[in-house]
């Protein structure tokens, strides 16, 4: 790779993340941001699937927070959670069943 290639794909590398830092994202960058591809992300916006705005009804806008927190949802517990929930569950039943 020559040298102005490398430039080229470092400048681009700093764009992505400086444009990471604003808290209202299009959609290109929603999609850039999260991995999804544009046309799922199209059909969870079209579903109400993920929350956006669209306030002059034509192109679709995103709050950074509220993304963030759509990402984190439906969390799957780790295996020692998981046990120490069996192991609460065993010792109550225990107590109330005498």
């Amino acid at each position: 790779m020559d040298n102005l290639q490398m430039i080229d794909e470092r400048l681009k590398n700093i764009e992505s993340l400086l444009s990471l830092q604003k808290t209202v994202l299009n959609f290109d960058e929603v999609a850039a941001y999260t991995g999804l591809s544009k046309s799922y992300l199209y059909k969870l916006t079209c579903s109400g699937g993920i929350p956006c705005y669209k306030p002059q009804g034509k192109h679709i806008y995103f709050n950074k927070q509220e993304i963030d927190q759509w990402l984190m949802q439906n969390r799957k517990a780790t295996t020692k959670e998981i046990d120490n929930q069996a192991a609460t569950f065993v010792t109550l039943r225990k107590g109330g069943a005498k």
